[in-house]
């Protein structure tokens, strides 16, 4: 069974988080087990980023930008790959965000996110609070990332 990890920040109106849930849950309907971690509320271990199949990554625009715990994780993610890269890269991933209105944050979160490996899908964006169709769009890239986990 594939292993889809889902890593993603949320914080004041939870917007992201909608959208973690729903890429989660769209992962599970296509047969993968999910794991979910928003860098709100902890920090991802290394060795778990290693085990997943797939990894999908949700941030807020801020300021044009990712959120502080998803640089942490490239940071992290940046120091492993010097030092032992089995299990760092190759692997499908997919990008989401949200955003107040800007969502300049595109640019930044396609570039640093590249060397993970193969971006599956399109990247996910919501303005405000994901709709239907936003919501939609997050689930279907979760079963894509399931299936491009197997």
């Amino acid at each position: 069974m594939a292993s889809v990890l889902v890593l993603y920040h949320s914080q004041e109106h939870g917007n992201t988080k909608a959208m973690a849930e729903a890429l989660a849950a769209g992962a599970r309907l296509a047969g993968a087990t999910v794991s979910l971690m928003n860098t709100n509320e902890g920090r991802l271990d290394i060795e778990r980023f290693r085990q997943a199949d797939a990894v999908a990554f949700g941030t807020p625009d801020y300021y044009s930008y990712l959120a502080g715990g998803l640089k942490v994780f490239l940071d992290d993610w940046h120091i492993a790959k010097m030092a032992k890269p089995q299990g760092l890269t190759g692997k499908p991933y997919g990008l989401f965000y949200s955003h107040g209105g800007g969502g300049a944050v595109r640019g930044p979160l396609v570039k640093l996110f590249q060397g993970i490996g193969t971006l599956v899908g399109d990247v996910v964006e919501s303005k405000g609070a994901p709709d239907q169709k936003a919501l939609d769009a997050c689930g279907k890239l979760g079963r894509d990332l399931a299936a491009a986990a197997k």
